[in-house]
């Protein structure tokens, strides 16, 4: 049984969501900014770890400045 990659316990068959290569506890599975729970496949990751389309992924990771990214009105403290 592979172990979840967020609280490394066991993830048994009936309970795993698979994303980015690994099962995950559907619990386990949120965005790593702002804590949303994520569907398999309708996420954004970066250096492995997942993250919700908008807003987070696209206002620390996305392209900077005024308009772009449509998420403008979104700051965060890196």
């Amino acid at each position: 049984m592979p172990n979840c990659p967020k609280c490394e316990k066991p993830v048994y068959f009936a309970e795993r969501k698979t994303s980015l290569g690994k099962d995950w506890h559907s619990a386990c599975l949120r965005c790593e900014k702002c804590n949303k729970t994520l569907t398999p496949g309708s996420h954004a990751e970066h250096e492995g770890k997942p993250y919700c389309n908008q807003p987070c992924y696209s206002t620390l990771f996305g392209p900077g400045g005024f308009g772009r990214g449509g998420a403008e009105s979104y700051v965060y403290k890196k």
